[in-house]
């Protein structure tokens, strides 16, 4: 029989638990067996144990006292608390001790392996069946992938692949297999949809459209300010749903959520997405009604120094009065500083927080070695995420906001980003945009089966910069690289992670709202 694991049982009455070790030995684990306090710390300081049963009521040392110097010896050894005890007192101490377990005497067999599988099979016991259901699954997600045929039904899909990637992320071989030719084979549905439907959501009579960047005021913020709510709209630039996935458990303690899933406009970028965000418009309307807070492709100005004027521009033009603050937050001092205030905001209807770390660490991961090596799948780029927000005044900020009653948080994007592969040859004039997902420009040399084309910027919400604009938008997970130096570009954005295009990462965007635990 393979050796489950190894455990130590301390307990002053030991002689009285023969029948519970012999079950234990007969389901394959070695039980060693000490009666107190001091051999069961020389027992683990001589050898290595799994897991260590421990009763709190002995003669001598206690089973707290015991547990302290267990813990001192190896701090992450896991020691179940057995105990006749059910006072409330002694439990929280064990509690506070961290303990992996507290089980209550008399205790059975079966209590006992549920929590020897708990604490030490849990990982494999979930992957098992982890792997089982996808295996089950698997057929159903592909009907839904090759059946989907509109934009609801792309937001399942997304959903499914993202449940499936997280919940699958350790696996290899031909389980990793099966659901990379699944993502490849959504991303070229996706792809295809994209291309027969976005021009027909940005005309005004398509009534069918999803909820897209312009869309998120006047549908969820207006509702709330008529409710008399203050509301915190938390902009994480760059920020895709499988990241706030990530994080999402870092806020349970303080909130209950409430997710939903929109489109972002094309191109996904800063540019075009925030600003129809902040404004409410496509940015072909931005340009024609607020041509001062436009900036085109290749105007060296930054392009998003006017997001506060588009906000305060959006409440004149639906004739509304609110009190805001914009706020742009570009590191951990502009958040602390941020966090500082919240005092002085509460007088505010909205208050608006632009945070650029996402994005500012997937730039970074082009240009730094060290990142590259760091952030080099999508893993790994979920896990620097959760990091950065729990280890950044970021976390500290959300806390704080909690504790604010009175309130609703709303955290969004403007758009997200993927990781890229394959490079894809194009040709242009020098005033084209520089993004490798994008181009906007004149003259465009391309493949027209590796792209998304519009030919009509109009039709399409966006602003024709001179005669004879195009659009170009690099589908799956191409980037666009210029023949001159091509292999030296290619070789230098492979498995970078960008935005611009279409993909569902860079497009499918999360929308959360954020009740605070105290409400409830």
């Amino acid at each position: 029989m393979n050796n489950q694991g190894t455990l130590l049982w301390v307990d002053d009455e030991i002689e009285l638990l023969h029948a519970h070790i012999l079950f234990l030995r007969n389901k394959g684990y070695v039980v060693d067996t000490v009666s107190n306090g001091t051999d069961a710390v020389e027992a683990c300081r001589k050898n290595i144990y799994d897991l260590v049963l421990l009763d709190e009521n002995m003669v001598g040392m206690s089973g707290l006292q015991t547990l302290s110097l267990l813990k001192d010896t190896d701090p992450n050894l896991p020691v179940v608390m057995v105990t006749k005890s059910e006072e409330e007192d002694i439990m929280e101490q064990a509690i506070g001790s961290k303990i992996a377990d507290y089980l209550i005497k008399p205790v059975n067999p079966n209590q006992i392996l549920l929590t020897l599988k708990k604490n030490l099979h849990r990982r494999h016991i979930e992957s098992s069946i982890t792997t089982e259901n996808y295996r089950d699954n698997f057929s159903l997600l592909g009907t839904q992938i090759e059946n989907a045929d509109t934009w609801s039904d792309w937001i399942d899909v997304y959903r499914q692949l993202t449940r499936w990637e997280l919940d699958l992320h350790n696996s290899a071989g031909e389980l990793a297999e099966l659901l990379d030719g699944q993502k490849e084979s959504a991303k070229n549905g996706f792809s295809r949809f994209i291309k027969k439907n976005y021009i027909g959501w940005m005309s005004e009579d398509d009534n069918d459209r999803p909820v897209m960047n312009h869309d998120i005021f006047k549908k969820y913020i207006f509702p709330l300010l008529d409710n008399s709510q203050s509301v915190y709209l938390i902009v994480l630039d760059n920020f895709r749903y499988d990241q706030w996935r990530e994080i999402s458990p870092l806020l349970s303690d303080y909130y209950i959520a409430k997710e939903q899933l929109y489109y972002s406009i094309l191109p996904t970028a800063t540019h075009y997405a925030r600003n129809a965000l902040f404004s409410g418009l496509p940015p072909a309307q931005i340009k024609k009604l607020y041509p001062q807070y436009w900036l085109d492709e290749d105007d060296d100005e930054g392009k998003n120094l006017y997001e506060e004027d588009l906000i305060r521009s959006l409440f004149e033009r639906y004739r509304r009065t609110c009190r805001f603050s914009y706020n742009k937050l570009n590191d951990a001092g502009d958040i602390e500083r941020f966090t500082q205030q919240l005092s002085g905001l509460k007088q505010n209807n909205l208050n608006v927080a632009v945070v650029n770390s996402i994005d500012i660490m997937s730039h970074s991961r082009t240009d730094s070695k060290m990142m590259r090596e760091l952030v080099s799948d999508e893993s790994s780029y979920r896990g620097i995420t959760r990091s950065w927000f729990e280890h950044s005044p970021i976390f500290n900020l959300f806390k704080k906001l909690s504790q604010e009653t009175d309130c609703t948080i709303l955290i969004t994007t403007d758009h997200g980003s993927l990781q890229v592969d394959r490079p894809v040859k194009i040709a242009a004039d020098r005033n084209t945009s520089s993004n490798l997902r994008y181009k906007a420009g004149k003259s465009l040399g391309f493949n027209s089966k590796d792209v998304f084309c519009i030919n009509n910027p109009q039709q399409a919400g966006l602003p024709s910069q001179g005669i004879a604009t195009q659009y170009i938008f690099a589908t799956g997970t191409d980037y666009f690289v210029y023949q001159n130096n091509f292999n030296t570009f290619a070789a230098f954005y492979k498995n970078s992670f960008q935005h611009g295009g279409v993909s569902m990462e860079e497009m499918i965007i999360p929308l959360i709202t954020l009740k605070t635990k105290n409400k409830i």
